[in-house]
């Protein structure tokens, strides 16, 4: 039996995260350039974004590049951007066939000019497809969400607009990057790490994580029925007892 028939679609995750590692040690054990990594990578997401769509998933997020990510060496980091640049020419008509439309978040300023006409570009187009929200986060860093977020809080109670009688949970998430999505319900990780990595820190705090081995340029379809196969054998309790949930 396919893994996709065994899917209670009943009980789906409302929003799937993904941080998509192992593109450079995937290159590495093929011989090439971490460059052939990312370049292959392209093929899993294009793979993960149908699936989740064809599935019924409302919202996949994709981490794509850190903040920590411009540290990378010079060379990959340009081979990045033009791989990012290249890949939302191609993958344009993927999302208005599937009526997918596309979010970023992250210190999109940071990015090259040209990066951020193509994505701005990509964003208008979709904005009216309904099936699902993919977000790409881009020069991402959860802290600097954070921290941003609490800036902007402190302004506006600084201009009486905010009272700090009022900042609770809602207050918080109406200032971060995310304001418009859910919470995550299931965080995949790819390539063994069993890390954060400074990925969603806020929104992931009731996710259920999913660690897998398999290398991101390897990530195929029931690797991702496997992720959401796993998250609906979990009881997820928010902090009640299973005699509450039940």
């Amino acid at each position: 039996m396919s893994l996709i028939n065994t899917i209670n679609t009943d009980n789906l995750p409302q929003h799937i995260a993904i941080i998509m590692d192992g593109n450079g040690r995937w290159a590495k054990k093929q011989g090439f350039l971490r460059a052939f990594g990312h370049e292959n990578g392209t093929k899993s997401v294009r793979t993960t974004v149908e699936c989740c769509a064809k599935l019924g998933i409302s919202n996949l997020t994709l981490y794509a590049f850190s903040t920590e990510n411009w540290n990378r060496p010079s060379l990959e980091v340009e081979t990045l951007m033009k791989l990012l640049i290249t890949s939302l020419q191609k993958e344009l008509p993927t999302l208005q066939k599937n009526n997918i439309q596309l979010n970023a978040i992250g210190n999109l300023e940071l990015l090259p000019e040209s990066a951020q006409k193509q994505l701005l570009e990509v964003i208008e187009k979709t904005k009216e497809n309904s099936r699902m929200i993919l977000t790409l986060a881009l020069s991402y860093g959860s802290r600097e969400e954070i921290i941003n977020a609490v800036k902007n809080i402190c302004i506006k109670v600084k201009n009486n607009i905010i009272s700090t009688d009022n900042i609770d949970e809602l207050i918080i998430n109406q200032h971060l990057y995310t304001r418009n999505l859910p919470d995550v319900d299931l965080l995949i990780r790819t390539s063994g790490e069993h890390r954060i990595s400074n990925f969603l820190l806020w929104q992931i705090a009731y996710a259920e994580l999913y660690f897998t081995d398999v290398l991101w340029p390897d990530f195929k379809e029931d690797d991702l029925y496997e992720a959401i196969i796993s998250y609906q054998k979990r009881e997820r309790r928010f902090g009640k007892t299973s005699e509450q949930i039940k």
